[in-house]
C-alpha cells in the first residue's frame, strides 16, 4: 500500500482532524479531541535543530509524548535544514514505531522568530530548499511525509498552488493548505478559493484549514473545496465538542445541542487532572488559557477568568471550578 492510499484511508476514517497549535495541543487535550471524535490529532510543532542539537530535551519529548487514545498521532517538525530533518524524522520513527501516523512539515508558521531563520512560512519564499527538505525526509523514512503552508507570504506572492506542486513532487503525501498569507498572520478571512486551486491542481490528498468554528463550517468547506478532510485549529479551543458536532452533522445530517455549562467546566476539570499529570504541578498554569476559552459565554466568565489569572496552585484552580460549579448549579444555569 502507498503513502499515499495509507493518507486516503487515514482521512476517510475521520475526515475533521485536531491541527497543530503551539502550546495548546499537548498530549491531554488531544485526547480530550480524539475521544469527542477529531479523526486525527496533530503533536505541537517540534524544532528539528533542537532535536539535533539536544535530543533529549525534556520541553521536546513532551512534545513527543502521545497519549494512548490517540495513537496513531501525526508528528509536526519544523526546520530548514534538508539532511537535520531528515536525520530527526527518522530518528522519531525509529523511537516511536506505530505510534507515529505520518510526520508533517510546518511550512506555515508566520512568527517572526521562527520565519527568521527560514523555517516556517518563509519556506514558501525558497521553495527549492523547501523541495529538498521534503525528498530528503521521504528517502529517510517510511511513514507518509505531509506539508502544511499559507496561500503564499503576501498578497502580491500567493504561490499557493505552485508550491503545492512542487511539494508533491518533492514526495510529499498530503498537503495542508491555511487560506491565509504570512503577512494576515490569523487575522482577516481565510481564502478557501486557493485552497480549491490546490486540490485541484494536485493528486495527493488535500486537508483545508482556516476559519472553521463549527460543524457547518468543515461541511461547507468539504463541499465548496473538495478536499479530502478539514482540519481545525483555533475553532477547538475550549471547544473539543466541535468534533462530535462535525461527525454528527456528517454522518448523519443531525446537529448537536451545544454543550452546558455544566458540561464545560466538567471537561476543564478533566483536562487540568490530566495535564498536571502529565507535565506536573509547577505546569498548572498552562490551564489558565483553557479554563477562559472553556467558559466562554458562560454566565460569570468574565468574574471566574479574572480569578483565574490570579490562582497560585493547581488546589486553587480546581477549589475556584468547583466553586463556579456549584454557582452555576444554585441557579439552575446548567
Amino acid at each position: 500500500m502507498s503513502a499515499a492510499t495509507d493518507i486516503r484511508t487515514l482521512l476517510a476514517a475521520g475526515n475533521v482532524v485536531l491541527g497543530p497549535m503551539a502550546g495548546i495541543t499537548e498530549a491531554p487535550f488531544r485526547a480530550i479531541c480524539k475521544r469527542m471524535g477529531a479523526g486525527l490529532t496533530y503533536t505541537e510543532m517540534v524544532s528539528a535543530t533542537g532535536l539535533h542539537y539536544n535530543p533529549d530535551s525534556r520541553i521536546s519529548l513532551s512534545l513527543l509524548t502521545f497519549a494512548a487514545e490517540e495513537t496513531p498521532c501525526a508528528v509536526q517538525l519544523f526546520g530548514a535544514d534538508p539532511a537535520v530533518m531528515a536525520e530527526q524524522a527518522a530518528r522519531i520513527v525509529e523511537r516511536y514505531g506505530d505510534d507515529v501516523a505520518l510526520i508533517d512539515v510546518n511550512m506555515g508558521c508566520p512568527v517572526s522568530k521562527v520565519v527568521a531563520k527560514g523555517e516556517g512560512s518563509a519556506l514558501m519564499r525558497t521553495p527549492e530548499l523547501a523541495a529538498e527538505v521534503v525528498s530528503a525526509m521521504v528517502s529517510a523514512v517510511s511513514v507518509p511525509v505531509t506539508v502544511k503552508f499559507r496561500s503564499g507570504w503576501d498578497d502580491v506572492s500567493v504561490n499557493a498552488v505552485e508550491f503545492g506542486l512542487a511539494m508533491e513532487a518533492a514526495g510529499a503525501s498530503a498537503l495542508t493548505v491555511h487560506g491565509r498569507t504570512r503577512e494576515q498572520f490569523y487575522k482577516g478571512k481565510a481564502d478557501w478559493d486557493v485552497i480549491t486551486r490546490v486540490k485541484a491542481a494536485v493528486a495527493v490528498p488535500v486537508l483545508g484549514s482556516g476559519d472553521v468554528f463549527s460543524a457547518d463550517d468543515a461541511a461547507a468547506m468539504l463541499e465548496r473545496t473538495g478536499v479530502d478532510a478539514v482540519m481545525v485549529a483555533r475553532g477547538a479551543q475550549g471547544n473539543p465538542w466541535i468534533f462530535a458536532q462535525c461527525r454528527a452533522l456528517l454522518d448523519h445530517g443531525e446537529r448537536l445541542e451545544p454543550p452546558g455549562a455544566l458540561e464545560r467546566i466538567e471537561v476543564a476539570l478533566e483536562h487540568a487532572a490530566a495535564l498536571v499529570a502529565f507535565a506536573g504541578e509547577e505546569r498548572f498554569a498552562r490551564m489558565r488559557k483553557h479554563v477562559g476559552w472553556y467558559i466562554s459565554g458562560v454566565p460569570g466568565a468574565t468574574y471566574v477568568r479574572a480569578r483565574v489569572n490570579e490562582v497560585p496552585s493547581y488546589a486553587g484552580l480546581v477549589a475556584l471550578l468547583a466553586e463556579y460549579r456549584e454557582w452555576i448549579e444554585s441557579r439552575g444555569l446548567i
